[in-house]
């Protein structure tokens, strides 16, 4: 039982090496290369909005609790408001 088991082994590991060697030898291609980089560019992108939209929320959390007007809502001065009826 013993040499039926690691022949089962030994071809199990040589096929799983040989398939790591092609996936490593296909990303090293100008192909290859190429899509790794689209996939770290869409990766930055994915994560800048998720911060830009975690930033947002805080940002309205805190106006929220420090009572200020939101955030892009002009605030009326003095002038203006002695022109109103």
């Amino acid at each position: 039982m013993g040499r039926p088991l690691w022949f089962v082994a030994g071809a199990g590991v040589g096929v799983y090496a040989a398939a790591r060697a092609r996936r490593a030898a296909e990303s090293l291609t100008a192909d290859g290369l190429r899509d790794r980089l689209r996939g770290w560019q869409v990766g930055a992108r994915l994560f800048a909005e998720e911060v830009q939209q975690g930033r947002t929320e805080r940002e309205t959390e805190l106006r929220e609790q420090l009572g200020l007007r939101p955030h892009g809502v002009p605030e009326l001065t003095s002038t203006e408001m002695k022109d109103l009826p």
